[in-house]
């Protein structure tokens, strides 16, 4: 059974937790449906897997919320307990600074686990599935050239006008219309059906039209033809050949980035590993950030904290880039970032230490027996 006061003090700290986690969430989930309503209005994404592919993306992203949320809870928790003077009860108490830090650590070591369990296995399996669904929703006819039924689309300023009119549940295109403009030439098909598929090897878009009419010419000039045609082949340039097949780092599972030697794949190792160890990191900046008493000024910890937060997550960037660029040795690492964030807040920290205020005390009453 712990101490009444650990338990206190977790209890502080994991409501404002839980609070911020929730908070948190719901502001991604809510930014993540609406930026997947919107592929689904463009027709980049079927309208059946919102709910799936939404989920991924908070599986993926939760990794990198844990961190920051633990970090403004412990500040938010441990800030309330020095608002109201509790902690300077404590600290009278002989509780001081490193019970604090045994508390806040059994907090942090199931969040830590847990925020491993996201960042090194669901995080790159989610990825890999968020892959998958782009990459089979390029094969679908939900994707000419980046169509979508019922609305006509112009191009070439108003060169080439396009329009179908529904995509059947088979990827069949019905009611296509095309127009097209070559100097003083008008060329009009009119199609009842059609398919599409996209050509691996240059990227283009192949849409095959059946049985349908061409007209050819200005209306009312002698060189007007009307012919009708069983299969008409129309080609849209694309951007380039279609992925075969999912490359990305994010999505290998972590035990195969750790047997590769190659630096953008340690890179990306330790972009996942750096999230449960930023857990313990955070602790141990959050706790000399904080006020003991309310007497003492909050303002310049307020500021501390805020660019302590920006600074380790800016440098968490720029450490991981480095590495997989091969500016820094794979010796170094990318985790420096976290050891000289905390030598940063300890070192602006220290004149308000005891031990730096009983040092610079003890200096000032040799100096005058000296002389």
């Amino acid at each position: 059974m712990l101490p009444l006061v650990d338990r206190y003090l977790l209890s502080e700290v994991g409501k404002a937790l839980l609070a911020i986690l929730i908070t948190l969430m719901l502001i991604v989930t809510s930014m993540l449906f609406l930026r997947t309503l919107e592929e689904v209005s463009l027709g980049a994404l079927n309208a059946d897997l919102v709910l799936r592919f939404l989920g991924l993306q908070l599986v993926r992203d939760t990794s990198t919320l844990l961190p920051p949320s633990f970090f403004l809870a412990a500040l938010g928790g441990l800030g309330r307990l020095a608002r109201d003077s509790e902690l300077v009860a404590l600290n009278a108490c002989g509780i001081g600074p490193r019970r604090l830090y045994r508390a806040l650590f059994l907090l942090a070591l199931p969040v830590a686990l847990v925020t491993g369990l996201f960042a090194l296995i669901l995080q790159p399996w989610a990825s890999a599935g968020i892959a998958e669904i782009r990459l089979a929703q390029k094969d679908q006819a939900t994707q000419v050239a980046g169509l979508q039924a019922g609305r006509f689309y112009v191009e070439d300023d108003g060169q080439s006008i396009i329009y179908v009119g529904s995509i059947t549940k088979e990827k069949r295109l019905e009611r296509v219309f095309l127009l097209s403009r070559q100097g003083k030439k008008t060329q009009l098909v009119v199609s009842d059906t059609g398919s599409h598929r996209v050509e691996q090897t240059t990227g283009d878009h192949l849409v095959t039209l059946n049985d349908g009419h061409r007209f050819d010419g200005n209306a009312g000039e002698g060189d007007y033809m009307i012919g009708e045609f069983r299969e008409y082949l129309l080609r849209i340039d694309g951007q380039g050949p279609e992925p075969t097949g999912i490359k990305k780092n994010s999505t290998v599972p972590s035990r195969v980035l750790l047997a590769s030697p190659d630096p953008a794949a340690q890179g990306e190792l330790q972009h996942r590993i750096a999230a449960p160890l930023a857990i313990f990191t955070l602790l141990l900046v959050a706790v000399p950030l904080i006020a003991i008493s309310p007497r003492q000024k909050t303002t310049g910890r307020l500021v501390l904290a805020f660019l302590a937060y920006f600074t380790f997550f800016n440098l968490q960037q720029l450490a991981e880039t480095w590495l997989e660029n091969g500016t820094t040795p794979l010796w170094l690492t990318s985790f420096w970032y976290q050891l000289l964030v905390v030598a940063l807040v300890y070192l602006v920290m220290l004149p308000e230490t005891l031990w730096y205020r009983g040092l610079r005390e003890r200096l000032r009453h040799r100096v005058p027996a000296a002389a």
